[in-house]
């Protein structure tokens, strides 16, 4: 079996589910009054949750800082009042990447969310010492993305950084409700009721990943991913496939 390594960014989601019913007297907001909350791992934790539940053997590299998503939402509509983030400043870059490390897996996934684990200089480092590298990231592409096996981005990643790109041979462009794009391809997707969209980005590479080392081929695989990706958003939450 294949054996598969996620390094990057990580946090903890949290979701608070309430209700509001009035206005607050002393500001022109509304009074959300907590009911329940649930909470899982985040961006990369997601990524690497997604691909042991997808049945792949997976190890995760992460920040120790612990880094939260906190999000208020109606209970009843699903609408989000507030997302209070925390602890990002505190992320501390990887210290201890090595060759021999990234060596030991057959495939490496990079979930890079640019919150300062990883470093271009980082991410060069994996893509010249590995040749089957999959990154999913929010950085602008430096020259290192050419080194990459394919690399995921959505459509405003991919528009903040075309001006950087000379080649798009390994780009993989999520389009949303749209489908992907690959080469001059769109791969369609099933049209569905959305209830959430967080975390879909991190399911969508785990179901990349996951069945390119079943087939070899990423067209299949991509199709693969956006079925995953479509059954997570009907969903509330952060959910793994």
């Amino acid at each position: 079996m294949a054996k598969v390594l996620v390094i990057g960014d990580s946090c903890r989601d949290v979701f608070i589910y309430g209700k509001c019913t009035r206005m607050c007297p002393d500001a022109p907001v509304p009074v959300f009054l907590p009911i329940k909350k649930r909470s899982n791992g985040g961006m990369a934790s997601n990524v690497a949750a997604n691909l042991k539940k997808l049945g792949v053997e997976c190890d995760l590299i992460c920040n120790a800082e612990k880094v939260e998503k906190t999000r208020y939402i109606d209970e009843k509509t699903n609408h989000m009042f507030l997302r209070v983030d925390s602890n990002e400043e505190n992320i501390q870059r990887i210290t201890d990447l090595n060759k021999s490390l990234i060596e030991r897996y057959d495939l490496i996934v990079v979930s890079d969310y640019d919150k300062g684990f990883l470093s271009d200089e980082d991410i060069d480092f994996i893509c010249s010492g590995h040749d089957n590298v999959f990154i999913d990231t929010k950085k602008i592409l430096g020259e290192w993305y050419k080194k990459a096996k394919f690399i995921k981005i959505n459509e405003k990643e991919y528009n903040r950084t075309k001006l950087t790109i000379t080649t798009n041979n390994n780009l993989i462009v999520t389009l949303g409700d749209k489908g992907c794009l690959f080469g001059d391809e769109v791969f369609p997707v099933e049209k569905v009721e959305v209830k959430d969209m967080s975390g879909a980005g991190d399911t969508f590479l785990a179901g990349l990943v996951y069945e390119y080392l079943n087939t070899g081929d990423i067209k299949q695989a991509i199709t693969f991913a956006n079925e995953c990706a479509t059954k997570v958003v009907q969903r509330r939450g952060v959910n793994v496939i």
